[in-house]
């Protein structure tokens, strides 16, 4: 039997870390990096980086 091509749907969420499906997230608000929907609900618009320069923590 031939195998079937298994496709991924998974990125890394540039604010928590977790590998959460593409689908399923949002762009960082500055750069456009994956957010996750966890964290897009927790109310994080922005990823580790772009919220370090914005001063924040």
């Amino acid at each position: 039997m031939a195998e079937e091509p298994k496709e991924r749907d998974a990125m890394i969420c540039r604010a928590c870390g977790n590998e959460e499906r593409a689908s399923e997230g949002y762009p960082c608000d500055d750069c456009g990096t994956f957010v996750c929907l966890i964290c897009s609900l927790r109310g994080v618009v922005l990823c580790k980086e772009c919220q370090a320069k914005a001063g924040g923590s």
